[in-house]
């Protein structure tokens, strides 16, 4: 945005300029060519008097002096005809063309006007002059002069605008890039809020530096108190939930405690329906341990990140994930390198992978193989990548799109253990260390998980 605003003040800037110094430039040039016409004219007149007199006298003797003398001193070319067309008297080597003005001469109207002299020409220009009286017109002077002082004159001029043009302009960009600057703060300032708080820092705010138009300054503020509602009602969701969750823990306890204890006082034909009942709250008190969780990782913001030995803590966790799959019926396999201290905060690497191991568990078939693979040094500067692949059905495209949304299940699965909030557990997890979790399908079937966490620093 910042470069379309200087390009418009820049172009608008340039019009004015170029406005200015053409209409400058063109008079100019006018100008010199209306001097140059005085000048030559008048010597004109004055040979076209000697013209007439030597017609008169039968004598040409003082006018080719004097015009042999005037075309070398000016550097001109004269020619003198009768009016027949006939060349009386030459000097210079003759003019060249010069007949529409020879024509309006011999009808005793002398030149007024002469082409514009500019830096590109022309290089002579020809001025004719009727010898004699109106009445009896005995002839006509042509007199071709050369234009290159004019010509330097106008060049110097037009070099003269073109630097002050030049000059000003340079002036111009780098004022119209303070004020592009000045004006655009506060949108930079609000894109940078912006992106912190899309990154999840909710308590980013707009400094408010106090530079730039009070419109958006204003807008600054409003943003901010727009941001403080934002997080407000956030936090209050959050609260909620984590209230709600926690508060039906203890009921929720005591209520399974004495199902339990009813076993005992059972008839037979009951025991299939108890053993549904206690299926339910063992899947409900899983529910609510998962939004606790959930609404902890919310609350806690971004993660901090500790040097940690990464591959120790996940082998920990992979050996007992190693216990259940075995029990399952499917292989396990881990690459891991030797060490790695990547700095990544506490506990959230070993939660992901517990999240995509847990769910390939449960929906890959008894023979099928799950790979757990951590590797370091993702980036120039460090970072990690955890991808956990499985060879079960997988999800396809649209599936997906919406396996992170909360509570979201496949109606594929609706008879396997969960409460549809594993991934979205580990996709806020990724997002609270600054990394990303994506999902996309093994080739030829299957679904991968990946953590992607660039270097966060010590």
């Amino acid at each position: 945005m910042r470069r379309r605003l200087l390009l418009t003040y820049l172009a608008l800037i340039g019009g004015v300029l170029i406005a200015l110094a053409l209409p400058l430039g063109l008079a100019y040039a006018q100008e010199r060519t209306a001097e140059l016409l005085l000048a030559r004219r008048a010597d004109a007149t004055r040979l076209a008097d000697l013209a007439e007199q030597a017609i008169q006298e039968s004598d040409v003797t003082i006018l080719r002096a004097e015009i042999t003398r005037y075309a070398s001193l000016y550097g001109a070319t004269v020619e003198i005809r009768r009016g027949t067309g006939t060349v009386l008297v030459e000097s210079g080597g003759g003019v060249a063309g010069g007949a529409k003005q020879f024509r309006r001469a011999l009808a005793g109207r002398t030149t007024e006007h002469l082409p514009l002299v500019t830096l590109f020409g022309p290089g002579r220009v020809v001025i004719a002059e009727p010898v004699g009286s109106d009445a009896q017109v005995t002839g006509v002077l042509l007199l071709a002069a050369p234009t290159s002082e004019a010509r330097n004159d106008v060049a110097l001029i037009w070099l003269a605008l073109a630097g002050g043009a030049a000059a000003a302009f340079a002036l111009a960009v780098e004022a119209a890039r303070r004020l592009a600057r000045w004006t655009l703060r506060p949108v930079a300032e609000l894109d940078a809020a912006t992106e912190a708080i899309a990154q999840g820092r909710m308590t980013a705010r707009v400094a408010g530096t106090g530079s730039g138009p009070s419109e958006l300054r204003r807008l600054e503020d409003r943003f901010n108190a727009m941001a403080d509602a934002v997080a407000s009602a956030l936090a209050k969701q959050r609260a909620f939930i984590s209230d709600a969750s926690h508060e039906l823990r203890t009921p929720l306890s005591v209520l399974s405690l004495r199902l339990e204890n009813l076993r005992a006082h059972l008839a037979v034909s009951g025991t299939e329906r108890y053993d549904q009942v206690m299926q339910e709250m063992d899947r409900i008190g899983a529910l609510l341990e998962d939004l606790l969780t959930l609404g902890r990782i919310e609350a806690e913001g971004p993660a901090q990140a500790r040097p940690a030995d990464l591959v120790a803590e996940l082998e920990r966790r992979l050996r007992v994930w190693q216990e259940v799959a075995d029990a399952s019926g499917l292989t396990l396999r881990t690459e891991l390198p030797r060490a790695l201290t990547t700095p990544c905060p506490a506990d959230t690497l070993g939660r992901i992978t517990d999240v995509a191991v847990d769910n390939a568990i449960k929906f890959v078939p008894r023979g099928g193989r799950i790979t757990v693979i951590l590797q370091g040094g993702i980036t120039p500067h460090g970072g990690l990548l955890l991808r956990v692949e499985d060879d079960g059905p997988g999800l396809d495209a649209q599936e997906i799109t919406a396996a992170r949304n909360r509570f979201w299940r496949s109606a594929r699965h609706s008879g396997v253990d969960g409460s549809g909030l594993g991934l979205a557990i580990g996709d806020e997890l990724a997002r609270a260390a600054g990394g990303t979790l994506e999902l996309r399908a093994r080739q030829p079937q299957g679904l991968v998980v990946e953590f992607r966490l660039p270097d966060v620093g010590p």
